[in-house]
């Protein structure tokens, strides 16, 4: 029942990358504006219908096959509480030029200005390190925030914020309306809320017309009203930025809500094997080489995990030291 996913990398993103994603997938080389792979997306890129959609093996779009059968796929608990949404968005992101100054909104601001079910929360483990930006040195005046972006002082956007160096298995927390960017260089494992919803504060250097596309259709007036404008204190900053466990959870508390992240190290010093509990999951194999319930999988594999499989176990192949990370849902 475990699916094996290809590569999903919607082109002609408005950022280059997309080099890192195909090293670690051992696929073709991307193009230079594919930056993103989507895995198990039943989110569509923003003004397209079907850009960013997975496709399963058998040719079928996921969305269509959860529709047709949300039990199979989600679980019933998942089903009573939110129907057929599976709630989650997972993406290998490679940052080949830093992004841009930006936030998402939060379900609430969703709801009333978008009419989405959803904001979007999110949070990264890092694949390999480099300088993130993120949260507020000092409070900032939204009229003085909107007057930097007025006169796209990139410069001064960019110092508003922490710039914090992350190593391979650091994690970040992204709450909606949070100013960030991904530093260049940076190659990640991100989830989300699944929109494709996002405020840019700065677009000089970018494939995109910001003042049309970087405030939701609302007007800057509108959407900035989503950016959190108070300061971040180092403490804050701590604990939004932080070191992942060895193994289980390794998002904060804070992240729950939105989604989870578990990590599993087979061999290395880590456990001899695991199982994953049953539940709608993605797969992604980071290091070395894991057996799900026989299903061979390298590094760089991404799988899909109904949750009418049941609980998988999970060992070492190879040389046995594997370390692989589970994506799911918050617990209905």
């Amino acid at each position: 029942m475990i699916v094996a996913l290809g590569a999903n990398r919607p082109p002609e993103r408005f950022y280059r990358g997309g080099a890192r994603i195909a090293r670690f997938r051992g696929g073709a080389d991307a193009a230079s504006h594919e930056p993103e792979d989507w895995i198990g997306s039943v989110t569509a890129v923003a003004g397209h219908e079907s850009q960013g959609l997975t496709r399963l093996p058998d040719g079928r779009l996921l969305r269509d096959a959860i529709a047709a059968d949300p039990e199979h796929w989600l679980g019933a608990r998942h089903v009573a509480r939110w129907g057929a949404d599976p709630q989650l968005l997972v993406k290998l992101l490679d940052a080949g030029q830093r992004l841009p100054v930006h936030a998402h909104p939060s379900d609430a601001f969703a709801h009333t200005h978008l009419g989405r079910t959803h904001g979007k929360a999110e949070a990264w483990y890092i694949l390999e390190g480099g300088i993130v930006h993120v949260g507020l040195r000092e409070d900032v005046d939204p009229a003085a925030l909107s007057a930097l972006v007025a006169a796209q002082d990139t410069d001064a956007l960019l110092g508003l914020l922490h710039a914090v160096e992350v190593s391979p298995g650091d994690v970040v927390w992204v709450p909606p309306g949070e100013l960030h960017a991904i530093g260049a260089g940076v190659f990640l494992l991100e989830l989300q809320q699944p929109e494709d919803l996002s405020i840019l504060l700065e677009w000089d250097g970018f494939a995109l017309d910001g003042m049309r596309e970087g405030h939701l259709g609302l007007g800057f007036d509108v959407a900035l009203r989503a950016v959190n404008h108070r300061a971040r204190t180092s403490d804050e900053v701590g604990a939004l930025v932080r070191r992942a466990p060895a193994s289980g959870s390794v998002f904060p508390a804070a992240a729950d809500a939105f989604f989870r992240l578990e990590r599993h190290r087979i061999g290395d010093g880590g456990a001899d094997a695991a199982t994953l509990e049953a539940g709608f999951a993605v797969v992604v194999v980071t290091a070395g080489q894991a057996d799900l319930d026989g299903l061979d999988a390298p590094a760089g594999a991404t799988l899909l995990v109904p949750a009418a499989a049941g609980a998988i176990p999970v060992r070492g192949s190879g040389d046995g030291d594997a370390e692989v990370l589970v994506a799911r849902p918050p617990r209905a």
